[in-house]
């Protein structure tokens, strides 16, 4: 029998120990479309460069708590309404010697785990879906406040990567158009 000294000391301990091995629980967000968008900023003579822009989008995001490495991202662009700064410029892109959103309407990228440097920046590693062609694709990304410690509330983060638009079969106009693309998703997240 234990006296009434040891189990004052004992009971504090064990709900700890209870509490450490219960298993964190999933944070699920989705996508506030209003407040996010991509961006694929591109060379453009070796002079400037020219930004088109992906208004459209859907996604959710899966954060576990202690355990970022189970993260889950999965957001899909709607290819079809991409936005160019000029019309030009906005045809090529959605014809077939790049985007062909005819064929290839949506762009996805999932991401897969969460490596987290401090509270608010870490990467992503995930794939880059664009015109049927998957690639892997890390997003280094920034968050407005600790998603893990801000559970239930909105979230924001940037998330920034560089592609070679060679590698999903954009080959074309390679003397006027540069290879390596800036691409930089703004998204908000919402508890669900």
């Amino acid at each position: 029998m234990t006296s009434p000294l040891t189990r004052l000391f004992l009971l504090p301990l064990i709900a700890a120990l209870a509490l450490a091995a219960a298993p964190a629980v999933p944070q699920r967000y989705t996508l506030d479309a209003s407040a996010s968008n991509v961006s694929a900023k591109v060379p453009f003579f070796g002079l400037a460069s020219k930004t088109a822009r992906f208004p459209r989008m859907e996604g959710a995001v899966t954060i576990v708590p202690g355990a970022p490495e189970k993260a889950m991202i999965d957001v899909t662009f709607d290819a079809t309404a991409i936005q160019a700064p000029d019309s030009v410029t906005l045809a090529r892109l959605r014809g077939d010697k790049f985007f062909w959103v005819e064929k290839y309407p949506s762009i996805r990228f999932t991401g897969r785990s969460l490596k987290l440097a401090s509270a608010t920046k870490g990467t992503v590693s995930g794939d880059l879906t664009a015109r049927g062609v998957t690639k892997p694709a890390t997003l280094a990304v920034t968050f407005d406040a600790d998603p893990v410690r801000n559970a239930g509330k909105p979230v924001s983060f940037t998330g920034t990567t560089t592609i070679d638009r060679r590698q999903f079969g954009m080959t074309s106009y390679q003397l006027i158009v540069g290879n390596k693309v800036d691409i930089t998703l703004k998204a908000r997240m919402v508890p669900r």
